[in-house]
């Protein structure tokens, strides 16, 4: 399990982690989303131990991560930017990992070497960022980790590596119990590969919830009203409304089953529940209109 408990961290007077709280299920896949400058780089540095909070506390498998090589040890991170030796390969970095990590296998080393078909004995410097990246899973992978943290893990990769990492980490969840927290601004993707969601804003997370609950707590409906009635009733709670022709679309924070109901008073004609994605529920969880896209007429 990974705890983040009332987390706080301030650089110069500005808060970037004001009070954050997240708890990551053993065994899960747990994706932390929200805007830029929401505090998830942050918060991903104080779970690794780059940076100590300055109150609260941070916890992964119920230990204090500040301080812990042996924890560290059993945990794989992939950050945005990769570090890495600026003269070094593939295999001097695997050199470096086995000495920081027990339980880096060799044979797994070896085994993805089919998977990335890079070139080892190549400097890093000179390989693409996409293989780069690439790179990074490769010895992260290899280090057998118990928890993994990854800060948009495959920015640069094309489709089919992308399915192809997923696939692996995924593996690694299945069959190892591996617990991992991704964060991405790739919604689509995490809506694949993620069992809890994390919508973080201003330093805080605003709320966590299996992707299950979330979608089950908002709803989209298309509705098609009697004649006569061209606008939403004013006592629906609606977060948001659209309109094409005569088919209303309405986001309601509620069941599609409760919505349906309150939406028979109106006799409409069509009332239709639509899935909402995982970037619609981002959106309206953090403020409905006031993040929907704007159009600026010069």
């Amino acid at each position: 399990m990974i705890q983040v408990t009332n987390t706080v961290k301030r650089f110069d007077g500005f808060t970037a982690l004001d009070g954050a709280t997240l708890t990551a299920p053993a065994g899960s896949v747990y994706g932390l989303v929200g805007p830029n400058g929401a505090g998830k780089s942050t918060l991903i540095r104080c779970l690794t131990g780059v940076y100590r909070p300055d109150g609260g506390t941070v916890r992964i498998g119920g230990e204090d991560v500040w301080e812990n090589g042996g924890l560290k040890a059993r945990v794989g991170v992939i950050p945005d930017d990769w570090y890495y030796f600026s003269q070094s390969t593939i295999r001097d970095m695997c050199r470096f990992y086995r000495g920081f990590y027990p339980n880096f296998s060799m044979e797994r080393y070896e085994k993805l070497k089919e998977v990335f078909a890079i070139d080892e004995r190549r400097p890093i410097r000179r390989l693409s960022k996409g293989m780069q990246k690439q790179a990074a899973f490769w010895l992260v992978l290899s280090c057998m980790p118990d928890y993994l943290i990854l800060d948009e893990p495959v920015d640069g990769l094309d489709p089919v590596m992308r399915r192809q990492v997923w696939s692996l980490v995924m593996g690694d969840v299945s069959q190892r119990g591996t617990t991992v927290l991704v964060s991405s601004h790739n919604l689509r993707e995490l809506e694949d590969v993620c069992d809890h969601v994390g919508i973080m804003d201003h330093g805080r997370v605003l709320l966590e919830r299996s992707l299950a609950q979330l979608q089950d707590n908002m709803v989209k409906l298309q509705v098609v009203f009697p004649d006569g009635v061209t606008e939403v009733p004013e006592d629906l709670p609606v977060l948001h409304a659209s309109r094409i022709g005569r088919i209303h679309t309405l986001i309601m924070r509620m069941g599609a089953q409760e919505a349906a109901e309150r939406l028979t008073a109106y006799h409409p004609l069509l009332v239709d529940a639509v899935p909402l994605t995982l970037e619609e529920i981002f959106i309206y969880e953090l403020g409905g209109a006031d993040y929907a896209v704007k159009d600026i007429v010069l």
